[in-house]
């Protein structure tokens, strides 16, 4: 089924034999045990009542090809989020969230950062104490962020290992309450890269490339595993926003856009994040009305071109304006996680916990984006 075409796709509650069925599926991945779809779905068919009454048929949604055609621009709103390790770099993230409802956001991002992190500190317990932490917050969970290890490796054994870990994040996340994954896109053969970050200190930018690579064969490698990652969404509900990074196989929006069409899949999109796109050479509300609905979700953050520092929007270049108007333009109606790791007060740069100055980091950005969308007859939630 496909959640794209030329009206907004409507968002609609899984009944409690799905979410049932999700959360057994994370729970046998948790056990270790073994049992094939059809008998978890005769499983969950006995226990849905149960699974409803304690709460595990919360608000989760799946991917239908089902739209509103009558649904006017005016009705099309987004809200503002957090991504929770701008303000907890490490778990546990309870603090990071609760500064995140506390700066009158509406929704945060979760991560793990390593498999290690996925499966030690995503524990059952774990996850039953953060959606309650959510829901008490009044915050929707928009997306679960890993990125497995190997999606562009050379060795198939490193393949297929990135293939259980996307697994295991889908697992989780809709454990978690969310149906969107977020990952960032690997380097081609797995090569060390140079962080754009160094680029204006450095008297030489380069990299030195192996001869006789196969690039044709590593892409095709690339995109078969991304294929098979995403059946797994699918099968799953989940919507995959890929994040990309400069000099990674996916980059930009023309190479977001050749993954889409190598691979085929509706459950493949991107995670509109200017702060990357920029520095390569995008214009930021083009990229918008390329994505179209691919654009699954987004990350915000500002600079000046030269590197992909994330600074509060309005103190680079990247014109917001034209950016939400664009994003308005082409339907979007989900999160924008503002997602600030360069500015005063940041968890990255304080012994992993963000300051008072971040979150205020966080208002202003809030205020900012707001005061555009209201010049502009932009709603938000």
């Amino acid at each position: 089924m496909s959640v794209l075409g030329d009206s907004i796709s409507t968002r609609v509650r899984m009944d409690s034999s799905m979410a049932g069925l999700a959360w057994l599926k994370y729970l046998c991945r948790a056990s270790e045990c073994s049992m094939s779809t059809p008998r978890m779905e005769r499983a969950v068919a006995a226990v849905a009542p149960q699974s409803a009454a304690v709460g595990w048929s919360a608000p989760l949604y799946t991917s239908v090809d089902q739209h509103l055609d009558n649904r006017t621009k005016e009705q099309v709103a987004m809200k503002f989020g957090g991504s929770v390790w701008t303000f907890n770099w490490q778990p546990p993230y309870d603090d990071g969230l609760r500064t995140i409802a506390a700066c009158g956001l509406k929704a945060a991002e979760l991560i793990a950062w390593r498999r290690e992190v996925l499966d030690s500190y995503y524990t059952l317990d774990t996850i039953r104490h953060l959606r309650t932490l959510l829901d008490d917050l009044g915050l929707e969970l928009s997306e679960f962020v890993s990125t497995p290890r190997g999606l562009a490796s050379e060795d198939p054994k490193d393949r297929d290992g990135a293939v259980e870990h996307f697994r295991a994040m889908v697992d989780t996340a809709r454990a978690l309450g969310t149906d969107m994954v977020n990952s960032v896109s690997p380097n081609a053969f797995n090569l060390d890269m140079p962080r754009i970050m160094d680029k204006p200190t450095a008297q030489e930018w380069g990299v030195d490339l192996p001869r006789g690579l196969d690039w044709n064969a590593n892409w095709n490698a690339y995109v078969e595993t991304t294929a098979r990652c995403c059946e797994i969404a699918e099968e799953n509900g989940v919507r995959w926003a890929l994040e990309p990074h400069p000099y990674r196989w996916v980059r930009n929006t023309g190479s977001m856009l050749r993954l889409i069409d190598s691979v085929g899949s509706p459950a493949l999109g991107m995670n509109f994040d200017p702060s990357h796109l920029f520095p390569s050479g995008e214009i930021s509300e083009q990229a918008v009305y390329e994505l179209g609905d691919r654009l699954f979700h987004a990350h915000f953050s500002d600079n000046d071109g030269t590197t992909n520092a994330h600074w509060r929007p309005g103190k680079g270049k990247i014109d917001w304006r034209a950016v939400m108007v664009a994003m308005h333009d082409v339907g979007f109606d989900g999160v924008i996680s503002i997602e600030l790791e360069d500015v005063p007060g940041t968890a990255g740069a304080n012994d992993g916990v963000a300051t008072d100055a971040f979150a205020r980091e966080v208002e202003l950005s809030v205020e900012y984006l707001s005061d555009i969308c209201q010049d502009e007859g932009i709603p938000l939630e």
